[in-house]
């Protein structure tokens, strides 16, 4: 059984918090089915936004680099994506270091 979209962002968003890691629903999407940006922000004028991808090779699903570079130019492919799909979430996460925490066990 797969877990909603709305129950996905509140459990990715708490364990960020429990770190100490700022993260925001910029964007709120189907509570169900929509899928999720995650745009994590080194508040240095850099970002990087992540998608969750399915692999056809390993049937697995991994979170895979949809933009990176100038922070503006990553928040207009965030406005582009969001543009073909109502239904997407978008969550900013502003860590210096860097940390998203996608690749840990229960987000990948």
């Amino acid at each position: 059984m797969r877990l909603t979209a709305e129950i996905w962002v509140s459990a990715y968003i708490k364990r960020l918090s429990l770190l100490e890691i700022p993260a925001f629903v910029v964007a709120k999407g189907d509570a169900t089915a929509g899928a999720v940006l995650v745009k994590m922000n080194t508040l240095d004028g850099q970002a990087c936004c992540y998608q969750r991808s399915f692999d056809l090779m390993s049937g697995e699903r991994t979170w895979v680099v949809l933009s990176e570079g100038d922070e503006s130019a990553v928040d207009t492919s965030i406005q582009k994506q969001c543009g073909f799909d109502p239904d997407l979430w978008v969550i900013e996460v502003e860590d210096r270091e860097g940390r998203h925490l996608l690749g840990e066990d229960g987000l990948e």
